[in-house]
């Protein structure tokens, strides 16, 4: 019987600390996920740039959005609008000052339904600055799993922000009194959300 018990025990501590899924944990896969934005420039046209690594996790039970959360991280390094010397700019302290301040976060506060989908008003720091931001979001996708058996939800976003409420300011006045540089700016938020393993120990 003591070697029954035995070979029970060490076969439930092993399936203890096999891997098993979070009910609420999931983080933003960075290789699908991505951070756009659109400003107006020369008051003639638009560029269009974007921050190639997002990261960060979320709390969502798969259902229900009433009880979710987000946090996520932007690298500033990672801007690209197809411009090298433009990217250097930007990262410049004219701009982004990325030495000095080298992310961009968003901690949400609260979530409210629409009839498209969902509104998260959280925190949005960038530049040093904190500010209430909005994101109008359409609704979460269903459950998918990729070909590892990763589960995944999806969703994207949209946000308007003036880059001046958050101290980057850096202008130049065009002879018919335009501005180089557009103060709105058009964020679009592409989101893959992996659901999370975690590793459960016997007690």
């Amino acid at each position: 019987m003591n070697a029954i018990k035995m070979a029970a025990t060490v076969a439930f501590v092993g399936l203890m600390t096999q891997p098993v899924m979070a009910a609420n944990d999931w983080t933003i896969d960075t290789s699908h996920s991505s951070a756009n934005f659109t400003v107006r420039h020369m008051m003639v046209s638009n560029v269009h740039g974007g921050f190639g690594k997002v990261s960060g996790s979320a709390k969502y039970d798969g259902k229900d959005l009433k009880g979710a959360s987000v946090d996520a991280t932007i690298d500033v390094s990672s801007i690209d609008t197809r411009d090298e010397k433009r990217d250097g700019h930007l990262k410049s302290p004219d701009f982004f000052d990325v030495a000095k301040y080298p992310t961009i976060t968003f901690k949400s506060k609260s979530i409210k339904k629409t009839s498209s989908g969902f509104d998260m008003l959280g925190d949005l720091t960038m530049h040093g600055v904190t500010k209430p931001v909005t994101l109008h979001a359409e609704k979460m996708t269903e459950p998918i799993k990729d070909p590892y058996g990763n589960l995944h939800v999806g969703t994207s976003a949209t946000a308007k922000l003036n880059r001046k409420d958050f101290g980057v300011s850096f202008n130049k006045q065009l002879d018919n009194g335009g501005a180089m540089v557009g103060d709105e700016v058009n964020v679009t938020l592409e989101v893959d959300l992996m659901k999370k393993q975690e590793t459960a120990s016997a007690k």
